[in-house]
C-alpha cells in the first residue's frame, strides 16, 4: 500500500487490531525515550565499543574494576529511569488481553514498572547480582553500598551516561578500584545479566518459545535482531507461519522476513494503544509519499 505525504500510517493499529495474541520482542529502541542509551545506530552499527565479554569479565581482573567502576556512577542512572509512552502502551496492550508475552532484551526492568506483568527477561535484569561461586543472588542496591564504601574517591568523577547502566570513563586508570566479593562465599560477582559471549539460559528460552507456539502473530518493538538470542524467534515465526511486523528508527537484521516494518519512535507508534485507556495520546508519525 503507498501512502501519500502526511498521511496516518495505519499499518501497525491494523496489525495489532488483527492479532489478538501478539509474541511482542523488544529491544534498546523502547528505552531510549527513558533516557538510557542504545549501543546501534539506524544502520545496525556499533555506536560506542562493543560492550565486555563473559569471558573476559571472568577471566581479567582489570576488566572486572573497570567494570564496576564504571557501574558504580551507572547504574543510578538507571535505577532512577522511569517507563515512557511505549513501555506503558505495551502495558494497555496486556491488559486489553493482546499480549501473549511480552520477550525483552533490555535489562532495565521498565516494562515491569510500567504495569507489564507477563514479561520474560531474555537477557535478565541489572538490578540483581549473582556470585559465580555459590550462585547467591543479591541486589544491585546492596551492592551499590559497598562499591560506593570502598571507593569514595570515584563517587565524584565525572561520567558520560552509556546503555546498560555503563558509564564513560575514557582514559582512567582502574587498577585502585576495590571491587567487592561475595559476602557469602568470596566468589566473584557479577550482575544477573547475560552477557556477550554467555548463553542464555536453556530454559527461558524455551518458555518464550512456547509462548510463540501460542501466539498468532509477532510485533517487534525497538530492537534491530543484530543479536542472536533475539533474532531466532523471528525465524522460528517465520518456521511457524505467523506474520511479524516491526517498528523503531533503523533497520533490522530480519527486515527481509517482516511483514512491514514502521520507522518511527516507539511511543508515538504505539500510542494507540493509549487512545481508550485514559492516558494522553501522542502524534502518530505520518508517512512521507
Amino acid at each position: 500500500m503507498a501512502y501519500a505525504a502526511g498521511m496516518i500510517d495505519t499499518r501497525l493499529e491494523d496489525f495489532v487490531s488483527a492479532h489478538r495474541r501478539l509474541f511482542v520482542l523488544t529491544g534498546a529502541g523502547c528505552s531510549t525515550a527513558s533516557g538510557i542509551p542504545d549501543y546501534r545506530d539506524e544502520q545496525g552499527a556499533w555506536k560506542r565499543t562493543p560492550p565486555v565479554t563473559y569471558q573476559a569479565f571472568v577471566g581479567d581482573r582489570a576488566t572486572r574494576q573497570r567494570y564496576w567502576a564504571r557501574s558504580l556512577l551507572g547504574w543510578p542512572r538507571v535505577a532512577a529511569a522511569r517507563p515512557n509512552a511505549a513501555h506503558v502502551a505495551l502495558a494497555a496492550l496486556e491488559a486489553k488481553g493482546g499480549c501473549e508475552v511480552l520477550l525483552t532484551q533490555n535489562v532495565d526492568g521498565l516494562h515491569q514498572a510500567a504495569g507489564s506483568v507477563s514479561v520474560i527477561d531474555l537477557h535478565g535484569r541489572l538490578g540483581g547480582v549473582v556470585c559465580l561461586g555459590c550462585a547467591a543472588v543479591s541486589g544491585r542496591a546492596q551492592l551499590q553500598q559497598r562499591l560506593a564504601q570502598a571507593n569514595p574517591a570515584w563517587l565524584s568523577l565525572d561520567a558520560g551516561t552509556a546503555p546498560d547502566g555503563d558509564a564513560d570513563l575514557e582514559g582512567r586508570d582502574f587498577g585502585t578500584f576495590e571491587v567487592p566479593a561475595c559476602e557469602a562465599c568470596g566468589g566473584l560477582l557479577k550482575p544477573d545479566v547475560v552477557f556477550f559471549g554467555e548463553n542464555v539460559p536453556r530454559l527461558r528460552v524455551e518458555t518464550a518459545m512456547t509462548h510463540l507456539g501460542h501466539a498468532d502473530a509477532m510485533l517487534v518493538v525497538g530492537s534491530s535482531l543484530m543479536v542472536y538470542s533475539g533474532l531466532r524467534f523471528v525465524h522460528a515465526a517465520v518456521r511457524l507461519g505467523l506474520p511479524v511486523a516491526a517498528v523503531g528508527l533503523g533497520r533490522t537484521r530480519a527486515d527481509d522476513l517482516l511483514q512491514f516494518r514502521l520507522a518511527a519512535p516507539c511511543g508515538e507508534a504505539l500510542d494507540f494503544l493509549l487512545d481508550d485507556a485514559g492516558s494522553p495520546a501522542l502524534t502518530r508519525p505520518a508517512v512521507a509519499g
